[in-house]
């Protein structure tokens, strides 16, 4: 697991999740733009019973606050599966 896998794992744990997959996709990106400025591309997907009654939107903002800076440093591209346990 990366360095910014690990911070992105510790910052998304507020959201109180039950399940979290951080996919590195980076390598996929390689010549990008975004690649060769250090930021990496990730796949996430996170199930947590905060999403409940929630819009997509408003999961996916949940998401980028519990990030941070890391949207700005870190990571260049993101897929988010925001998911309610309910609806799995």
């Amino acid at each position: 697991m990366s360095d910014i896998q690990q911070r992105m794992r510790e910052r998304l744990s507020s959201l109180q999740p039950e399940h979290l997959d951080i996919e590195d996709d980076s390598a996929a990106h390689a010549g990008h733009a975004g690649a060769r400025s250090g930021g990496g591309h990730y796949n996430l997907i996170i199930v947590s019973p905060r999403f409940e009654g929630l819009s997509r939107v408003k999961r996916h903002q949940m998401v980028y606050e519990a990030l941070g800076d890391l949207m700005q440093t870190g990571i260049h591209a993101l897929a988010i599966k925001a998911i309610a346990p309910n609806e799995i």
